[in-house]
């Protein structure tokens, strides 16, 4: 009997061990319960994506989660189980290096969670996911082998089926303690990650594009590109006028789908892009003082396989009303502004231009000399870019050169034959350290200047015109706030100045179309960034209409008429602009009865151009989450349970020699 009770007593010690505090054990809900057993980590997930080859990529291996315990990477680690591994960023390109090559340790990861780590750490590390030539096979040459991106490794582009997140400062503090805690702690128990990473197309089992847009379990990769003209285009007017393409890029890329940031490629470009049209805004720019049509075109989507501007181009060929009032042959030369926000050195703003061999190609090279010469304050200099480089640094004008090889243009960049972007397409791009601010406002008032001076009647500029053509520096200085970081993000004045944003911090990841595309799309399924961009151009090139009184929408029926802010108090203003929407798309899709149609390679732009289309869509996903608890050990969990029905067994037994023992007692009185 004195056994019995001295492992009723185990058993009650064993009960309070593993139960909460009192304070813990007041819950009002579920979800209180939920919050005490669980610990929410804030990541940004590396997600699936697809092509018509295959996937790349991250997602859970099956049909739900992955659930494994925290273990911190060290070179000599030797896994004996499925393991969460949390690693540094200096350690992540390693540790998927020797992944590809080390099935031990490729069987036991379960998991990779990687540190955010200091602003001095990440500084101290270049760090580049992307291809050394990043889209090599969209170039207009075939040396595929040249370095833009020399620190590039390429691991974006891999597919893995395990789950990866990039931990916020926070998470990784969470995950450091919890992988110190696992090293030395109680042997009975173990803290673990959860990780809900279930990619629809994994679970449908449909691992390319064409499949898994015909089961629905993923979308195209896509949004919305934005073109402006300066002034209006008079779509009556018979005889059109040569057209100077201004070409900026909006969206980025990143290993991880919500960090996509891209201050320094392309998001200074797009800002110095804006700045300019901002200071031409202010100059008489009717048609009697410029005899060329200024055109700004803002892609998107060209991080993936150039989907802006190659779909841009198609609508250009099917003269659809996205481009009414646009015809490619009347484009004279593209000028399009890269990456511009690093050229600041010992003081110096060094900008190189990477021509192409068209005829009209020296003209822009010297209105950019003749423009640089205005600025004379300004410490500029503009260089050519090295003969030895093999062509064009990637860049939207790659998309025109292989329409047409004899497409006239510059590309403007800060560097000459290597990126100085040590960051380029990953989450480290970003305000902090990665843009001088000063470098874009000159950037933008070069490009102001250079497009008067390509666009004026006979070339002949007044000096003392051209040089009221300057960028306003507060206007660069609050896009910058506002398009590469939280505070205030685009809650800034200027965005809320035209629409009234989804989210306040900005992301530059193309996202997926949604809808029917069009080129008057419902605004719900145009991105914050785009809409922005349309409003801001809208109101720059525009003219006011004769009847200034006129209210959005309903009396902005004329011709040439664009109703601007309604998501804002004022309701909208009625403007004249030549401003439009373009989807951005993969030329090999179509959409019919609300569903995506692969075409086939030789239905659009012509077989050896859509070949190259490798039609990128993102994976549909329930909910994505990571989160850590703590979990017995499974050996324990079985000692217990025997336990437990040892005790059981041995009370009935009890209960049955108590009961007999009993009525023994009775039969004797």
């Amino acid at each position: 009997m004195v056994c019995w009770i001295a492992l009723l007593c185990f058993l009650s010690r064993l009960q309070v061990s593993l139960s909460a505090s009192p304070k813990e054990k007041s819950f009002k809900s579920v979800p209180d319960l939920e919050r005490s057993m669980y610990v929410a980590i804030d990541g940004y997930p590396c997600v699936r994506l697809l092509n018509l080859s295959g996937e790349i990529g991250c997602s859970n291996p099956g049909r739900g989660n992955v659930v494994a315990p925290v273990v911190r990477f060290k070179d000599t680690i030797k896994l004996t189980k499925p393991a969460a591994i949390l690693i540094s960023l200096e350690e992540f390109n390693t540790f998927l290096t020797r992944f590809s090559s080390d099935s031990n340790l490729a069987k036991h990861v379960a998991g990779l969670l990687v540190e955010s780590g200091t602003q001095s750490q990440n500084r101290s590390i270049g760090f580049s996911p992307d291809k050394k030539f990043p889209l090599a096979e969209f170039a207009p040459y075939t040396n595929g082998n040249f370095e833009w991106n020399p620190i590039g490794s390429g691991v974006m582009w891999e597919a893995y089926n395990f789950p990866i997140f990039l931990l916020s400062a926070s998470g990784t503090l969470t995950l450091r303690e919890i992988a110190i805690k696992n090293e030395g702690g109680n042997s009975h128990t173990e803290d673990v990650a959860d990780f809900e990473l279930v990619m629809q197309t994994t679970k449908s089992g449909t691992h390319d594009s064409e499949s898994c847009l015909r089961e629905q379990t993923c979308l195209p990769l896509g949004g919305y590109s934005v073109w402006s003209a300066l002034p209006p285009i008079k779509i009556s007017s018979e005889k059109s006028r040569p057209i100077i393409l201004a070409v900026a890029s909006m969206d980025s890329a990143s290993f991880f789908r919500d960090t996509s940031i891209g201050a320094d490629s392309p998001i200074s470009g797009l800002i110095s892009l804006l700045a300019a049209v901002d200071a031409l805004s202010r100059v008489d720019c009717s048609s009697h003082n410029l005899n060329k049509q200024l055109v700004f075109v803002v892609f998107t989507g060209e991080s993936w396989g150039y989907l802006g501007s190659r779909r841009f181009l198609l609508e250009l060929d099917q003269h659809s009303d996205a481009v009414r009032g646009l015809d490619f042959s009347m484009i004279e030369t593209v000028l399009e502004i890269g990456s511009v926000g690093k050229s600041v050195t010992d003081g110096v703003k060094k900008f190189f231009a990477h021509l192409t061999e068209g005829s009209s190609s020296n003209k822009t090279w010297n209105s950019l000399l003749h423009a640089q010469n205005s600025l004379k304050t300004e410490n500029i200099e503009v260089s050519k870019a090295k003969k030895s480089n093999p062509g064009l640094p990637p860049s939207s004008l790659m998309a025109f050169m292989r329409k047409n090889p004899q497409t006239s243009g510059i590309v403007l960049e800060d560097f000459d034959d290597a990126y100085r972007n040590n960051f380029y397409h990953s989450h480290l791009d970003d305000l902090t350290a990665n843009i001088n601010s000063s470098a874009l406002v000159t950037a933008a008032s070069l490009v102001a200047r250079s497009l008067y001076i390509l666009a004026s009647v006979k070339n002949e500029v007044n000096a003392s015109l051209l040089n009221t053509i300057n960028a306003n520096s507060s206007l660069v200085e609050e896009l910058l706030s506002c398009l590469l970081s939280c505070e205030p993000g685009l809650s800034c004045e200027v965005v809320k100045r035209y629409i009234s944003p989804s989210f306040s911090c900005p992301n530059h990841y193309v996202g997926v179309i949604t809808g029917e595309p069009s080129s008057v799309p419902y605004p719900g399924n145009v991105g914050d960034i785009s809409r922005f961009i349309w409003n801001f151009l809208a109101e720059k090139t525009s003219i006011p209409p004769s009847n200034t009184s006129s209210a959005c929408p309903e009396d902005c029926g004329n011709v040439g008429e664009s109703c601007i802010q309604t998501e804002t108090d004022r309701k909208g203003i009625c403007v004249i602009s030549t401003t439009r929407y373009v989807p951005a798309y993969s030329t090999r899709l179509k959409y019919e009865t609300d569903t995506w149609k692969v075409l086939p390679s030789n239905a659009t732009i012509g077989a050896s151009e859509s070949d190259q289309d490798p039609v990128w869509t993102e994976s549909n996903w329930d909910t994505i989450k990571l989160r850590v608890y703590t979990m017995q050990d499974a050996a324990f969990d079985r000692f217990v349970l025997l336990l437990g029905i040892g005790v059981t067994v041995s009370a009935y037994l009890l209960i049955v020699m108590a009961r007999a023992f009993i009525t023994k007692a009775m039969k004797r009185d």
